[in-house]
């Protein structure tokens, strides 16, 4: 049978249901000529009468009832369904897809998540940590945390955290035998740890900026890694300068475990917001994990 005939399927089950074309028409709301010329096409198509009709009944026969027992818990479990999934525009509940890098998951999205989702027993986060610019779309995720100028135009975009700052640092035992870089061309003689990421194709350049002038340093080094949580412990143990986010440097700094050099060329840029599709509804389990990011000065 046509998918299109579904609605004449309902029709008869409705009426089979209430006995009666007078209620079956005034609970689907239209009028009984027209439910009867409907199940006479069902019937003429099926080849075989479902109805029995006299002046003050109907019921099925007996090829109507076995239609009626087979396809009429099927209806009832479809509108069960629709029910249970028009429940989630209003209730916070299902998963969140979220993509984003390694540094705003560890010093944004868990901090303030897990504040927030005790409170929604029903919402599940997936966190990916993924450098590559994914297509939030086409890889089917929710929202995506980027940096403000990485924001594609067509996406809505919420700021999720404040402006950055990146800083150049390294241990106190690295400049033991060697002296601090006052320039980024002096980035040259150093020991530098390096970021790949899968955008880039490459080696990370490290942006600086003074005075209006923008360079952009090539450096070199021993180590190599695809994440900055790596890159700072190798700083820590003095295997030479990373270029990190101050904030994940703060800490050590402030102990002396770490010195920072190049200070007045490093520029702040916008911080991360978090994306997604603006001809995409949200969903209630959505708009709890965006405002709960939602950077507020």
């Amino acid at each position: 049978m046509k998918r299109e005939n579904f609605n004449d399927l309902l029709a008869f089950v409705t009426v089979a249901r209430e006995g009666s074309f007078t209620r079956a028409a005034a609970q689907m709301g239209v009028s009984q000529s027209a439910l009867s010329h409907t199940i006479r096409a069902l019937e003429a198509r099926l080849g075989v009468r479902l109805l029995t009709r006299t002046t003050r009944s109907v019921s099925p026969t007996e090829a109507g009832e076995r239609l009626y027992q087979t396809v009429a818990p099927r209806f009832e479990e479809i509108e069960s369904e629709l029910a249970a999934v028009a429940e989630f525009r209003d209730k916070p509940a299902g998963t969140i897809r979220i993509t984003t890098a390694e540094h705003a998951a560890n010093s944004i999205l868990w901090p303030k998540l897990r504040e927030v989702l005790p409170r929604y027993p029903d919402i599940q986060v997936e966190i990916t940590v993924d450098y590559g610019l994914s297509d939030i779309v086409a890889q089917r995720y929710d929202v995506g945390v980027r940096l403000g100028d990485q924001v594609a135009k067509d996406m809505i975009a919420v700021r999720i955290g404040p402006d950055m700052r990146m800083a150049v640092v390294a241990a106190p035992s690295y400049f033991a035998d060697r002296a601090p870089p006052r320039t980024p061309q002096d980035l040259a003689a150093h020991n530098c740890i390096n970021l790949r990421l899968p955008t880039y194709g490459g080696l990370l350049p490290w942006d600086f900026q003074k005075e209006g002038h923008q360079l952009n340093a090539r450096v070199e080094g021993q180590w190599i890694f695809n994440s900055s949580t790596p890159i700072l412990r190798a700083a820590l143990a003095g295997c030479g300068l990373a270029f990190v986010p101050d904030d994940m440097a703060r800490e050590h700094l402030a102990a002396g475990r770490l010195v920072r050099v190049l200070d007045d060329w490093c520029p702040t840029f916008a911080g991360y917001h978090l994306y997604y599709p603006s001809r995409r509804q949200s969903s209630a389990a959505t708009a709890v994990v965006v405002d709960a990011l939602r950077y507020r000065g």
